[in-house]
Parts: structure tokens; C-alpha cells; sequence
């Protein structure tokens, strides 16, 4: 959601630019699509270029800072329960296997989001203030 029309109208290049690069990669054999992918990374160029330019006309944010550290361990935990999942896919070649393995990765990945994650964001949530 936008908050300015300057913010709406660099976050609206962005996405047409967002999509015109993917669409450039996804057809990428044809001369058209090389194009299309130019003018997409040209696109969101001006938009990242135009949402700096603004940032400093946002303010000061209302929240304090956040517990870098704990974010970091969530990301962690998260990324290791799919990294389990992974493994344990290569691991065993049973279904069981693979099932259990897959359940185990996606409770710990979980538990990273919820248990972790989630207090971490929330310690100094503007709506505490």
C-alpha cells in the first residue's frame, strides 16, 4: 500500500518491471523477449532509483529497532528443518522415510517461524507502543 502517490507510482513501475524481466527470462529465445527484458531491468532501475529518492521525505519509523540476533536464529532454524526436509528426501528411499523426514523439517521450520520468528518481529511492534 502506498502512502504517497510518488510511492505509488514507483511501486507500480517496479512490479510492470518486476514482470516485464520475468517474462523477458521466461521467452528468452526470442529477439522480443530480449527486449522486453532490457526495458524491464531498465524499469525497475528507475523505480529502486525513485523509491531512494523519496526515503528520506519518509520520517523516522514509529518502532524501535529489532532484535537483529534473533532474527538471524529464526532464519536459521528455518532454513535448517528445510534443509532437513532435503536431506532426508536423499537420505531414504522409502515412503515412510521421506514421510517422516519431511514432517520432522517441517515442524522445526515452523517452530523457527512461530516460536522464534515471530516474538523476535514482535518485541517492538509499533501497535505495543
Amino acid at each position: 500500500m502506498a502512502a504517497t502517490k510518488s510511492q505509488g507510482a514507483n511501486f507500480t513501475l517496479f512490479m510492470a518491471g518486476l514482470t516485464a524481466v520475468f517474462a523477458g527470462i521466461a521467452f528468452s529465445s526470442s529477439d522480443v523477449a530480449k527486449v522486453v527484458l532490457i526495458v524491464g531491468v531498465a524499469a525497475l532501475v528507475v523505480s529502486l532509483w525513485g523509491f531512494f529518492r523519496i526515503k528520506p521525505l519518509e520520517g523516522k519509523t514509529g518502532g524501535g529497532p529489532q532484535p537483529a540476533v534473533m532474527k538471524l536464529i529464526g532464519i536459521a532454524v528455518v532454513l535448517g528443518g528445510w534443509l532437513f526436509v532435503l536431506y532426508g528426501l536423499h537420505l531414504t528411499g522409502s515412503v515412510g522415510g521421506r514421510l517422516a523426514t519431511s514432517i520432522v523439517g517441517l515442524a522445526v521450520s515452523l517452530a523457527g517461524i512461530f516460536f522464534i520468528l515471530v516474538p523476535a518481529v514482535n518485541k517492538n511492534a509499533i501497535w505495543k507502543a
